[in-house]
């Protein structure tokens, strides 16, 4: 199955990301991929993408992980909700005082 996601590229402290689609088998940093189809900077908030040839993945089958499909979203290049890509969280009941 392919798979739409982020690869990091920066250097340490200087995080930045290469969008590309791969096999979901195959780990993020190895060098074995379809296409690059755009690049994003975190520290200057510079996202871009292919709009055409990740349109054109997913046309294929392929899936696109949460956090490509937020910035995806956020971007224009495909419509939809934004996902939730944090942990759901349990609520902890307060304890209660032993009665004597």
């Amino acid at each position: 199955m392919l798979k739409i996601r982020l690869q990091r590229i920066g250097r340490k402290n200087d995080p930045s990301f290469r969008l590309i689609c791969t096999e979901s088998i195959l780990k993020p940093k190895t060098s074995q991929f379809a296409e690059i189809l755009g690049t994003y900077n975190v520290q200057k908030g510079i996202f871009e993408a292919k709009g055409d040839r990740v349109n054109y993945w997913i046309s294929v089958g392929a899936q696109v992980t949460p956090t490509v499909h937020n910035l995806l979203v956020s971007k224009g290049v495909i419509q939809g909700k934004k996902k939730n890509v944090l942990p759901y969280r349990t609520v902890q009941k307060p304890k209660e005082a032993k009665k004597a």
